[in-house]
Formats: structure tokens, sequence, C-alpha cells
């Protein structure tokens, strides 16, 4: 048993992606600046272990203040009972928030204590999951909130420098042109691509209708398929899903935004998704998503990790897809030199695959330099309330 001394929580912002991109101008509306929130559990040795909730992106002072409401339920208790820290967690936020922010919070503290547990034992957070299957997963890249082609162009250029050959783009029912263009580029360069149609932030969201006319529209005027669609309908709409998956012949998938276990095994149960983006800094940590590959198994329904806040929780995510057998991660393309610095060497892509991390815990590295480089931006924070800039006309896609 190790107790835990100190808990702090730690709020760091910094540049990110392009001033130009889409969804830079949507939803940061202070500028390419994004903020992470972590939690850094200190044990009686002094091993730190760190944790992230992808809360702090959008509300990082509401994060905080969950963080703080929950340190002295943590310190003072066994760092190793990782179960029942959790519980303790639970207990304090599941009446006002059983889904939601504090799940996020709470995936913070699981992640920290897996870290810091791992850590102490010299091994690396996979270990602690029952060991890694793979030496390597095939990884795809996470980019395309583009609306010129330069833009696309210098993702293919990264995509190709790095052996990927999956890509997946941000496309909304009315870029059929856009998203017919990029099919074809990337065929040229032989990448496949993927849709994310970003459903989880629209109200109201769109119809099964539209997505089907869309999926139509775009397959009529190329040869090349989408592999995958994501977030096409609503997230409160499971039923919506199953629909479309009987009318379109593309891997419809799902589930970043859920925050419990037992929602999405619900719809894995269910049939809603041909495959699942669990991500650990949001359902509750790296021993939920176990959870998800576990419940996943049964139903033979694959299970892709979401990856898009910092370098813990990308980390964090990847440390259960080893553990759990993933077949396919993801990789976040936008520049973040916040997370470039955090993963140092680990999170390593070679010929498209990502290799498996070797480093203690997480892996992460985080210094009082690095703290200091990034100080918190108030500003810095993701607007769900999106601003209409109004993008080029689809029509000028048209090859």
């Amino acid at each position: 048993m190790s107790k835990v001394n100190q808990v702090r929580c730690i709020l760091l912002s910094s540049p990110y992606a392009d001033a130009d991109d889409p969804e830079i101008k949507e939803c940061f509306p202070n500028g390419p600046k994004r903020t992470v929130g972590m939690v850094e559990v200190t044990l009686e040795d002094g091993t730190t272990g760190i944790g992230e909730g992808y809360l702090a992106v959008f509300a990082p002072l509401v994060f905080k203040s969950i963080v703080d409401l929950c340190q002295p339920y943590i310190e003072g208790k066994d760092a190793f009972d990782i179960e029942r820290r959790v519980r303790d967690l639970r207990s304090i936020c599941d009446y006002w928030s059983l889904q939601g922010a504090a799940r996020h919070v709470i995936s913070a503290f699981e992640i920290a204590l897996q870290d810091a547990k791992a850590k102490s034992l010299g091994i690396p957070v996979y270990e602690l999951l029952g060991g890694a299957r793979d030496s390597s997963i095939p990884i795809y890249g996470s980019g395309g909130c583009c609306d010129a082609k330069d833009q696309f162009l210098k993702e293919l250029d990264l995509l190709e420098s790095k052996g990927i050959d999956l890509y997946k783009i941000r496309s909304v029912k009315g870029d059929v042109y856009r998203t017919v263009w990029i099919l074809d580029e990337a065929a040229r360069r032989g990448i496949r691509v993927g849709v994310d149609m970003c459903q989880n932030l629209a109200d109201p969201p769109q119809a099964v209708d539209d997505v089907v006319a869309f999926v139509e529209a775009v397959h009529t005027k190329t040869d090349q398929r989408m592999v995958f669609i994501e977030e096409a309908i609503g997230p409160d709409s499971p039923e919506g899903f199953k629909e479309l998956r009987a009318r379109i012949d593309v891997q419809v998938c799902g589930g970043e935004i859920i925050t419990t276990p037992k929602e999405m095994i619900e719809r894995i149960n269910n049939d809603v998704y041909d495959f699942v983006q669990p991500d650990a800094s949001v359902i509750g940590g790296i021993g939920a998503v176990m959870d998800i590959f576990s419940a996943a198994r049964k139903k033979d329904t694959a299970v892709v990790v979401h990856a898009w806040g910092g370098a813990v929780a990308i980390m964090a995510s990847y440390h259960a897809a080893f553990a759990g057998d993933g077949k396919l991660v993801e990789y976040p393309m936008l520049a973040f030199p916040l997370g470039a610095e955090m993963l140092g060497d680990q999170g390593h892509i070679e010929a498209g695959r990502l290799l498996r991390p070797t480093a203690p815990g997480l892996g992460i590295t985080l210094s009082p330099e690095i703290e200091a480089r990034y100080p918190f931006d108030e500003t810095a924070v993701y607007s769900c309330m999106l601003n209409d800039w109004g993008p080029p006309p689809d029509d000028s896609w048209k090859q």
C-alpha cells in the first residue's frame, strides 16, 4: 500500500492548430490556444502520477472546482486500491453528475492513480492491465478540419511521411463535392478516408435521411468509398444510429462523448455501432475503457479509442488499447506544442503503426519548466456556441 500525500490541479494552455482552421475559427473565440486540465497525485515515496479530464478544454475552472471538492477524499488514502478510490469519487459526485462533467474529473483521478501505481512498480500502465498483446497498433490520422485544398494537402503530406494510410476528415451534409475531392486526392496516395460529421455538438442534430442522402450523393460522384462515418447522428439518438447502419454500406461509429461504461455497453449490446470510440479522459478512466473492451469482445464489436485531448489523455487511451488488443487508434494531427513536449519519445509512429510505449507509467513528462512555458490562460477555451464563418461554397470543390 502507498498513500496519496498530495493532490494538485494543474491547468496549462498552449498554442493550438492553425488560426485559419475552420474549427479554430468556429470554436475558439479568443484564438488558436487550448487548455488542458490535469490532476497530479504524489505518493508517500515521492512518486507522482498525472491524469487528465477532457472537461478542462471547455470549462477549466469547473474542472478545477470539482478537483478541489474531491481532493480531501483522496489524500491520505491507499493509492493502489484504484477501484475503491473511484467508488469514493463516485459517492461524492454521482448524485449531481452521474453523467457529464464530474465523470471527466473522475477520469483524471483514475488515470493519475494508474500512472503513479505503474511508476511505483517500474512498469508501463498496460502491464497493470494484463499486458500488451502486440508491439504496435495501426493508427489513423485525425484532421481534416480544413476548408482549403492546401490545408488538406499538408495533412496528406504528413500522413505519407508517417506511413499512415487512413485519414479522418470533418464534413457536414452540404460538403458533398469537398468530400469527393478529398476521397479522390487521398486515393491517389493510397490513403483511405473516413468522415466525422460532428453531430456531437449539433442541436438539433441532422436526420438519418440527411446522412443517407449525403453518403449516396458522395458515392455517386466518385469510385472511392468512405471507410466509416462517425458521429453522424445526435448523441441522444441510439435508434438513429441503428437505422443508419441498416441503410448504408459504410461502417457507423461513435461514442466519444459517452461518460459512463454502462451507457456505452448498453449501446454495444443493442448493436448501435459497428465500432465504438471510448475516451479514457471522458468515460471514467483507463479501467472504464477496459470494461468497454471486455463487453465489446462478447459482441464482436471493435473498439477504436478516441484520442483528442492533451498528452495524458491520449496516452491513457493508448495504454488501454494495447492492453485491450485494440486494432486501430486515433492520431490527432493538429499542432499542439504542449502535448508534443509532454509526449517526448513516447507515442512514436512508425510505418503507419503506433509503437508500444516502454517507459514506466504512462510515459509522460511534466516538469516545472514545461509548466512555466505554458501558463494557464482563462480565455483559452473551446466554445460549443459555434461562430458561423461560412465555408466556401461546396461547388468550389468541383473538379
